[in-house]
């Protein structure tokens, strides 16, 4: 199924990362600072995985479909980029098997974007900070195109940062929102069963595979052109 590949896309939070603690950390300060109850972690991790702005409406109205009155969102909005910014990786951590898994893609050659709804300015340093930036060769954040996944914009933007087409490229995931992009995309996709998909079961979305662990990823793949 993926003697095709060419190339990897691999998400960042709820692939990669576990920050939801930080994310928690800087959204209830932000609440804080506007005198609003603060949230719940387990909250966060369902609300999570749909970019900042759908975050920080989330923790506004308490709701995963809530949208917050806009003059509320965008003081909010300025107060948690401040916040996030200054505790980017106080708590967050790789899953088990990360390092290992892209130190061993990278040795083998593989060319590797992160793709994110996250904006870059925030990925790169989480990157750079958790040891496992030199393994990717760009970094795509939800900024850095008209549409975030599950449009297909970050996917394209990859592959042709990579120098593939977009079909020998494979996109590596947690959630619903990595199958329709790559879906929309053109491209397989394999998921991680314990990431952020809204309490769901990621084997519901119908990726093409799905592995425990990063670690498990080369044994899918061929020898890297």
């Amino acid at each position: 199924m993926f003697d095709n590949v060419a190339a990897l896309f691999l998400d960042l939070d709820g692939t990669l990362v576990d920050s939801v603690p930080d994310l928690t950390a800087a959204l209830n300060l932000m609440l804080g600072q506007l005198g609003l109850p603060t949230r719940e972690e387990a909250q966060v991790r369902d609300w999570v995985g749909n970019g900042m702005n759908n975050l920080i409406h989330r923790a506004l109205t308490g709701t995963m479909d809530g949208r917050a009155d806009l003059d509320l969102f965008i003081e909010a909005k300025a107060l948690y980029r401040i916040a996030y910014a200054d505790n980017i990786s106080a708590h967050s951590s790789l899953y088990p098997g990360v390092r290992d898994g892209l130190a061993a893609l990278h040795a083998a050659g593989w060319p590797m974007a992160c793709v994110t709804n996250k904006p870059a300015e925030f990925a790169r340093p989480l990157l750079e900070r958790l040891g496992i930036s030199a393994f990717f060769t760009t970094v795509i954040g939800g900024e850095c195109i008209p549409h975030p996944k599950p449009a297909p914009d970050a996917l394209w933007l990859s592959a042709e940062r990579l120098g593939v087409p977009i079909d020998r490229g494979l996109m590596v995931g947690d959630s619903l929102n990595d199958v329709g992009a790559a879906r929309n995309a053109g491209c397989p996709v394999v998921c991680v069963p314990y990431g952020y998909n809204h309490g769901r079961d990621i084997r519901e979305a119908e990726p093409d595979a799905v592995i425990a662990s990063l670690v498990e990823l080369p044994a899918l793949l061929p020898e890297a052109a």
